[in-house]
């Protein structure tokens, strides 16, 4: 038996791949159940499992695929259960499901309050002394389209210029007031 050990060692070398895991290190990933990983997007879970599933990382018996445990993806807790428990990393399929056009609740929430503080600008109001156009120039630009598109399916004519022109700095302006204030 011991003349069987080496080749089976080098075959094992020969046919081992290195994985590469989406996280740095994946004992610090962040685990979550489908429900967990659904509710981050609004989603339930059978919908976020169908849209993992799209992208190859599940398969159809709802166990992750060999590719998702490759990466180290998803991780299985019992894998020859007849109701396989896995988890998904979150660190590395966020991206990818953001990448199929889903966007995190949270950022939904801060997209819609921007559009309500702009609108309210928009409409304006005596008590308020910004604009729209200055309220504006404080919207991070990763923000600027989604805000336009709710904007407009408010039917606001109010759009967002995608580059602002950055703000001038003080010393900018002390400096252009004392040159003026010497002529």
């Amino acid at each position: 038996m011991g003349a069987l050990a080496p080749a089976h060692l080098a075959m094992t070398t020969v046919t081992k791949t290195t994985p590469t895991p989406p996280a740095a290190n994946a004992a610090q990933a962040h685990w979550l159940s489908l429900t967990d990983l659904g509710r981050i997007y609004g989603i339930s879970a059978v919908h976020c499992g169908q849209l993992l599933a799209d992208i190859g990382l599940r398969q159809s018996n709802g166990a992750p695929s060999p590719r998702a445990l490759h990466q180290g993806l998803a991780y299985q807790h019992h894998p020859h259960s007849p109701n396989p428990s896995a988890v998904w990393n979150a660190q590395g399929c966020c991206p990818l499901l953001q990448n199929q056009g889903l966007r995190p609740m949270a950022e939904h929430h801060l997209i819609g309050q921007w559009a309500d503080l702009l609108v309210a600008l928009v409409q304006g109001s005596p008590s308020i002394s910004t604009s729209a156009e200055e309220m504006a120039s404080d919207l991070p630009q990763e923000l600027v389209r989604p805000v336009n598109l709710e904007l407009k399916q408010r039917g606001c004519s109010f759009q967002v210029r995608q580059q602002a022109q950055p703000r001038r700095r003080a010393s900018t302006c002390r400096r252009s007031r004392s040159s003026s204030s010497r002529n």
